[in-house]
């Protein structure tokens, strides 16, 4: 692997304070500190959406409180102009053995910032367990421990409708694959 390439590390910060050493860090790369040393500081959030008085909200949340991602070369002084930051603890992965922290998995990286390797959505053939008529126990959500039995399977989406019988009478109900289990 070659010395001068951007890698991904991780800054632990004091919680609360990840907008801080972003705006701190990116201060720093305009004016150039850095010597292009760092190229992006990413705070990993995540879009969260609530309703009050019948309204409805989205917030967008902190999804690593306490962590600030950093593409940069740790070279020269950056490790430790990084590492001096305010409000920075320390890279992740930093040992008293090793003074150089480990970089983030790439693998990682497109998972955290949502890329995903398409061959990897490619589902492989795999059997259908589920035949309609066939008596299955619901395993997972309101219905949990309820007796069904399929009506109809529908392989692309990976769901199933069934009937539960409630109170004497069938209910049709959509589920998972993942939400029943032969019995």
């Amino acid at each position: 692997m070659a010395e001068n390439e951007m890698r991904w590390y991780v800054l632990r910060a004091i919680s609360g304070k990840e907008g801080k050493v972003k705006e701190y860090v990116d201060a720093q790369v305009a004016q150039g500190d850095y010597k292009g040393n760092v190229s992006q500081v990413l705070i990993p959030t995540e879009k969260v959406v609530s309703v009050r008085n019948g309204k409805r909200y989205v917030k967008e949340r902190c999804h690593l409180p306490g962590y600030v991602l950093v593409e940069c070369i740790l070279k020269g002084e950056t490790q430790a102009m990084l590492r001096n930051t305010p409000n920075v603890l320390g890279f992740l992965g930093e040992t008293k053995a090793s003074d150089k922290p480990m970089p983030v998995r790439e693998d990682e990286m497109k998972r955290l910032l949502g890329v995903v390797d398409e061959m990897a959505d490619v589902p492989e053939d795999m059997p259908i367990p589920f035949v309609v008529g066939d008596a299955v126990k619901v395993t997972d959500g309101p219905f949990n421990g309820f007796d069904a039995v399929i009506e109809e399977v529908n392989n692309e989406k990976k769901k199933l409708k069934v009937s539960v019988k409630i109170f004497g009478r069938k209910t049709p109900l959509e589920v998972g694959f993942m939400q029943v289990a032969k019995e």
